[in-house]
């Protein structure tokens, strides 16, 4: 509608060599019906055409006089130093229904991607135990953007990229953990954490298991796979209990010889350097982000010349985006400066950054142990594991619903990260995210199990023609909002492609639920007179619904 709304004000002369990106971003939604459906402010051409707002929305109305308006609207007014539209509600009703109605589970998809893959890297847990709560978040937010990628017809490719040369890894072997099962590898890690950082020699022990396994030493190569394999597949069966699943799984240690070629490309750009204990690294100190960066070095070396972790991600990133131009990468906010680093060192080497996406810590709140919100760390053995997390949303949830208890915790779960901006901290309480009233995932479950139970209940008849509002009742406006809202699912939908943020996805799918529950609480729809045209609303609100929350990696469920 909004793209409509600017092929209209661009006709107007005082508009027509505005960007249309601008003008889309200007567009606003009127707090009250009487106020139109849309809304164009007019503040930001005062100065340049030097007079009032209302008097330029006067002039701007004036212009568009003689426009044909398509037959989404019924008529422009202006109010003050707004133009406002107002949509024809019967034409708008009638082309959403049909048109959900008509596409089902496709409703909302565009067709950007068709012919085109996406990469995405996303999670990448080191492998040395059992994932905690905080590291989640990067799972379902990378899960969510490789539906949402798929949804506008990308092929997807998942990546996990495992960190197996790492001194994580290094201290379990030294732990002699090869042959320990997963759930025993987090109380071992933490242990071997303590000693070796109270130990000068087995820090040494460390590095030296560290070497010979660059040094391809057979022995040593070996115990390195069989506790990552351990982790990676104790880990992935944990995530694939919130849907979430891998195409390839890369491994740090492939590109060790790759990785050694770089040395000879970054010294022809004059910025390698080597400093006083051997090590190679990057001068970054004249670069786009110089003002920005705090650390403008990158180490890429040991003083015995083997590679350290940047220098191997920095081969493995190249080959991702040789692989696809769509490229990207979900990150703690914690690796902000180490991700422009490596997009600085990309840049000297002529190679373009995947696009990332930044998020922001999960604490958790744990009132009934009598602990202050904190950030959680392994090594220090501070953490509530997400198995066990997950074990008790589902345990709570048991005692809230007697259908499908594990949906409801997943849901609770996710909606809950979701629903925030990527970049915002969330402070996570898991009895008011298993809440069944307000924002949380089970209340869009009962939302649409809901719109579904209502829809059992009658034999619907098949009509050629939506008939709309027939009967007058104090639902009216809530059934006009709810409408407009479904026609507004594709907006939402690319806008979360292009921000790469599923939050636009979550708080739309709350707020055409909660429109949904208002209409269905204000109006009388089995026996009313437009029985079947609120049928067949409802029909269309199930369907977005269950889209939406698809983007969200939430499964619908039928019976609460």
């Amino acid at each position: 509608m909004k793209q409509i709304i600017v092929n209209i004000l661009k006709k107007s002369k005082h508009l027509d060599k505005i960007p249309e990106q601008q003008l889309l971003n200007l567009i606003e939604i009127p707090p009250s019906f009487s106020m139109g459906d849309f809304a164009f402010p007019c503040f930001f051409l005062a100065k340049q055409m030097k007079t009032s707002p209302n008097e330029i929305a006067k002039q701007i109305r004036a212009d568009l006089g003689a426009v044909s308006l398509p037959n989404e609207f019924e008529s422009i007014e202006t109010q003050g130093p707004y133009i406002n539209f107002f949509l024809n509600k019967k034409q708008l009703a009638a082309n959403t229904i049909n048109e959900i109605l008509k596409q089902k589970d496709k409703y909302g998809s565009l067709d950007i991607g068709r012919g085109k893959l996406a990469l995405i890297e996303h999670t990448s847990i080191n492998p040395n135990a059992s994932p905690h709560v905080g590291r989640a978040r990067n799972a379902i937010i990378g899960d969510s953007i490789v539906r949402i990628l798929r949804f506008m017809n990308f092929k997807t490719e998942v990546h996990y990229y495992v960190n197996d040369v790492s001194k994580q890894i290094a201290m379990l072997v030294l732990a002699k953990s090869e042959k320990l099962p997963f759930e025993k590898m987090l109380k071992r890690y933490i242990d071997i954490s303590k000693k070796v950082s109270k130990s000068k020699k087995l820090e040494q022990e460390v590095f030296k298991l560290l070497l010979n396994f660059e040094h391809n030493d057979k022995a040593t190569r070996n115990k390195f796979k069989s506790i990552t394999k351990t982790c990676v597949k104790g880990q992935e069966k944990i995530l694939a209990q919130l849907g979430i699943k891998y195409d390839v799984f890369d491994y740090e240690s492939d590109y060790i010889t790759k990785a050694s070629d770089l040395l000879k490309k970054f010294s022809a750009t004059n910025k390698l350097k080597k400093d006083k204990d051997g090590r190679y690294y990057l001068d970054q100190s004249n670069t786009s982000v110089e003002r920005k960066m705090k650390a403008p070095v990158l180490v890429l070396t040991r003083s015995d010349s083997t590679g350290l972790y940047p220098l191997r991600d920095i081969s493995y990133t190249i080959e991702k985006i040789q692989k696809s131009k769509t490229n990207i990468i979900v990150l703690g906010e914690d690796q902000k400066l180490y991700f422009e680093q490596i997009s600085e060192a990309l840049k000297l080497l002529n190679v373009a950054s995947p696009k990332v996406v930044h998020y922001s810590f999960i604490l958790l709140k744990e009132k009934t142990r009598g602990k202050n919100a904190r950030k959680m760390s392994t090594r220090k053995g501070d953490v509530i594991l997400l198995e066990d997390f997950l074990n008790d949303a589902i345990s709570k949830a048991k005692k809230k619903a007697k259908n499908n208890p594990s949906k409801i915790a997943v849901a609770a779960v996710k909606y809950s990260i979701l629903r925030n901006q990527p970049n915002k901290v969330i402070m996570f309480n898991l009895d008011d995210a298993l809440n069944f009233e307000g924002d949380t995932g089970p209340y869009l479950l009962y939302s649409y199990a809901r719109a579904s139970s209502i829809l059992k209940k009658v034999k619907q008849r098949k009509s050629h023609r939506i008939e709309y509002m027939q009967e007058k009742e104090d639902g009216l406006e809530k059934q006009a909002e709810l409408i407009k809202k479904l026609s507004q699912f594709p907006e939402v939908a690319a806008k979360a492609y292009n921000d790469l943020n599923p939050s636009h996805i979550a708080n739309y799918s709350y707020d055409i639920a909660k429109t949904f529950n208002e209409f269905y609480h204000l109006s009388k729809v089995i026996g009313s007179k437009d029985e079947e045209f609120k049928l067949q609303l409802i029909q269309a609100f199930r369907q977005v619904i269950k889209n939406s929350l698809s983007l969200l990696g939430i499964e619908v469920i039928e019976e609460m």
